[in-house]
This record gives C-alpha cells, structure tokens and sequence, in this order.
C-alpha cells in the first residue's frame, strides 16, 4: 500500500540525506493502517518534490515521553548538537495532548527508495 503524507522542508531533506530515518507522527486512524513493507511518499511542502520511501518498522508507543526515552533520538532527525535540547514537550507544538492519549505515537522508521517531481510521475 502506498500512503501519502506532507513534510516541511527541513525533515524531508534530513529523509533525502539519510540523515533522519524515523519520522515521529500521531498514532491516529491514518497511520495505524500503514503496516511494514508499506511505501510513503512524501511530498516536501512549497514545491514539487516527492520522496518515495519504505516502512522498514513501526515503534508504537504510549506518548512521546517513552517514545524518546526508547528511541535513537538521532535516527529521529535531531542532531548531536541540539540532541541535548531533545525533549517529548517539542511534539506538543504539532499534536495536542488530548490526540496523544486517545491514538499513541509512532515512529515509522524508513528507508528511502528514490526521489522524483511530482510532474514526473
């Protein structure tokens, strides 16, 4: 199955880079019919970019707080110089805790298969 979701362009070029290979999203009706083997294309808002990428695992947890204490905080898109700022209370500014405690959290971890324009597919 193919799925389909929006990044700004700061995490969709750490995707593109290899850089970041969990991207952390709401456990919510949409992500929980993603299963592993699955593809999500990932469409870089601004532009035409798309990135095609594979579910290699899916890390559902709770809320964000265990979800940063088990993860590689690196894999998530931080990086060795803000890693130490990392904190659960960042995801807040994206979902609100009432969505957190009714769906969990997931970190899909990804590999990335190639990148195209939308134009081009």
């Amino acid at each position: 199955m193919i799925h389909e979701m929006l990044l700004a362009p700061e995490p969709f070029e750490k995707i593109k880079s290899g850089q970041k290979t969990i991207e952390l999203r709401l456990y919510d009706d949409r992500r929980q019919a993603i299963t592993i083997g699955d593809q999500i294309c990932f469409y870089r808002l601004g532009d035409e970019v798309q990135l095609n990428t594979e579910v290699v695992a899916l890390h559902i947890f709770d809320d964000f707080t265990q979800l940063y204490e088990k993860l590689n905080l690196l894999k998530c898109g931080y990086t060795k110089s803000d890693i130490e700022l990392a904190k659960p209370e960042d995801m807040e500014a994206y979902y609100a805790l009432e969505q957190i405690k009714k769906y969990k959290v997931v970190g899909i971890e990804l590999k990335v298969l190639d990148e195209l324009t939308r134009s081009a597919i």
